[in-house]
């Protein structure tokens, strides 16, 4: 076989753990050619690639990013696109086509695989939002630095008296917030799936100075909001993606809790950092096991499906059932965290 294989949306560490994987099983193991395309689906509608062999992908497993690049292609150029697509891949002699990405990135994918062209995806973001697997690579790193930035954080806000509001990506989920802030201990988490009570934000806060604590960590998933009228809030806009953009809710919430409370409030904007550098072992593995599969799919011809972990089995879901919804944090875990608002 020949396969093509690709990176396409917010970079995630464990994507070079798949490509690497993704080459060994296919050139050691089946014989077959494969080769990169740069950038993304751009590469794919621009046929811009490389070969990718055993020398191309060795010390990488560990290697955070991408070493074939990522980049975002607009719905529309996308859908105007299918032909020139299709065109590439039949001058290619392509047999399969693995891209490698988040919601926007599988649904491309779908789009593509409805078209005829032979799709065999691989599900990862940190955000943890794909509905089919019950985790994504990258999630697992995602937390662990969120995790240690929250503990030490929690030191520089005792020293000062400081109430620190932690912003964390997570988009419209909160499964980074919720995983870190319980593993770190925080003392409020909100979360795109619930919005919370400004009031009793600023009430379960001031309980801790009122009891003679000294400092307050609350965890904000980027994509929280606080419920309609009880604060003033600036929503963000859309960018040429069609994606929301959020307008920064731990710096509202920090301008907000020190009217309210008198005490001085601080906004921590993690961003990138939770998307960069060495991915964990559980997301090697992952992600290695993804791309394993990946081509075990396309040899059996089945195409227009996807890797996922279900349980501790990897198994082939159909695209299109990973597109239908996200992933959101069910009701009965907020119980489980306690500080969820």
């Amino acid at each position: 076989m020949r396969i093509g294989v690709l990176t396409s949306g917010g970079d995630c560490p464990g994507l070079n753990a798949v490509i690497r994987s993704v080459v060994h099983r296919a050139v050691v193991d089946h014989g077959d050619e494969v080769i990169g395309f740069h950038d993304g689906w751009k590469g794919l509608l621009e046929c811009d690639y490389r070969k990718l062999d055993l020398d191309s992908v060795g010390g990488i497993l560990a290697q955070g990013g991408t070493i074939l690049g990522s980049s975002r292609v607009q719905p529309a150029h996308l859908v105007d696109g299918v032909e020139r697509a299709r065109g590439h891949v039949a001058e290619l002699g392509l047999d399969a086509i693995i891209p490698i990405g988040g919601e926007g990135t599988l649904k491309a994918a779908n789009l593509l695989s409805e078209a005829g062209l032979p799709i065999v995806g691989v599900p990862k973001t940190i955000d943890n939002d794909i509905a089919s697997t019950d985790v994504t690579f990258g999630f697992d790193t995602a937390v662990g630095v969120a995790t240690e930035a929250l503990d030490r954080l929690k030191t520089t806000a005792e020293s000062h008296q400081r109430v620190l509001i932690v912003e964390v990506m997570g988009r419209h989920t909160g499964w980074i917030a919720l995983h870190s802030g319980m593993a770190a201990g925080a003392h409020a988490i909100v979360v795109p799936e619930r919005p919370f009570d400004i009031d009793e934000l600023t009430a379960r806060v001031g309980a801790r100075f009122e009891a003679g604590k000294r400092f307050a960590i609350v965890v904000a998933a980027e994509g929280a909001k606080p419920r309609a009228g009880s604060m003033e809030f600036d929503e963000g806009g859309k960018d040429v993606y069609g994606h929301e953009r959020f307008a920064g809710i731990a710096r509202q919430l920090s301008v907000e809790l020190e009217e309210r409370l008198g005490k001085e409030a601080r906004p921590v904007i993690l961003g990138h950092v939770q998307r960069g550098g060495t991915p964990t072992a559980y997301d090697r593995v992952l992600a290695t096991r993804f791309g394993w599969h990946a081509v075990e799919a396309a040899h059996r011809g089945e195409f227009g499906m996807l890797t996922a972990l279900r349980g501790t089995e990897i198994v082939m879901v159909p695209l299109a059932e990973a597109v239908r919804t996200l992933k959101t944090v069910p009701e009965d875990r907020y119980a489980e965290a306690e500080t969820v608002l």
